[in-house]
This record gives C-alpha cells, sequence and structure tokens, in this order.
C-alpha cells in the first residue's frame, strides 16, 4: 500500500520435526557420511602436507639447512592447525550423533529454519507476528505454528 499503513517483511520460520524411525536413520545417514567426508580431509591433509614437506627438501641443495627446516616447520604447524579444526569438527559430528541416538520416538525437535515473508501493517504485534513455526513428521508437514 502507498499510504504506508503495511509492508511485507522477511521472517525466519523454525522448522521442527517429530522423531520417528526413518528421521533418526536419515540423521544418522548424515552424520555417518559427514564423518567419512572429515576422515577423508584428514587423509588429504596429511598427503599433501607430506607432498609439500617432500617438495621443499627436494628442491633445497642442504635439506639440514635452518631455512628450509624452517620452511618445513611452518608447513607442519598450518597442518597440524588444519588437523585440530577437522579434528574439532569430528567431536562435534559425533556428539550429534549420541544425541539423535538418545532422542526417543515421538520426541519433537528443532532441525533448522526456512525463510518466508509476512505481512504487517500498524497496530500488529511484531513480535507475535515473527514468531512462526512448522511441525514436520517424515518431511511431512503436520502443523503450522504461527500467532498470526
Amino acid at each position: 500500500m502507498a499510504d504506508g499503513s503495511s509492508i511485507t517483511i522477511k521472517r525466519n520460520i523454525t522448522v521442527r520435526a517429530v522423531v520417528t524411525p526413518r528421521w533418526k536413520e536419515d540423521a544418522e545417514r548424515e552424520l555417518s557420511t559427514a564423518l567419512a567426508n572429515l576422515d577423508q580431509q584428514l587423509a588429504q591433509l596429511e598427503q599433501e602436507g607430506q607432498q609439500v614437506i617432500d617438495e621443499i627438501r627436494r628442491q633445497s641443495a642442504n635439506p639440514l639447512d635452518p631455512r628450509v627446516q624452517e620452511q618445513v616447520g611452518s608447513v607442519q604447524q598450518q597442518v597440524a592447525a588444519k588437523r585440530s579444526e577437522i579434528d574439532e569438527q569430528k567431536r562435534q559430528v559425533l556428539e550429534q550423533q549420541r544425541q539423535v541416538r538418545d532422542l526417543e520416538f515421538e520426541q519433537v525437535v528443532e532441525q533448522g529454519q526456512i525463510e518466508s515473508f509476512v505481512d504487517v501493517a500498524v497496530g500488529d504485534n511484531l513480535v507475535l507476528k515473527l514468531q512462526a513455526a512448522v511441525l514436520v513428521r517424515d518431511g511431512v508437514i503436520e502443523a503450522i505454528e504461527s500467532p498470526s
């Protein structure tokens, strides 16, 4: 409206899922895939780090030269930092896996957020207009929870 009495705004909608056998299987499969990908990244990191170190040593006339050792040490530090980062991601995924296994069927869990638009007008309660959730069971919407 041109008079400024209403506008459309973007809001986040919480997606809640009912824990079912299928939901648990899907969640565990996703987490197992994530773990496998992280293991693959670790193996690739180690291999590439070793290749860089081997190349530094191969290109140097004296592999024991302090400058060469410094370069090798720098690469090793970078690899160690990235390894720690990946290890932390693995710990988080393993924790999520444990949490999924501990969930009981029919329990409702927050699965994420999606965006939508809502019309707001003068006099509306903005807090209520922004609150919205969708409840799904195995991907099928069971309820739309929106006070607006």
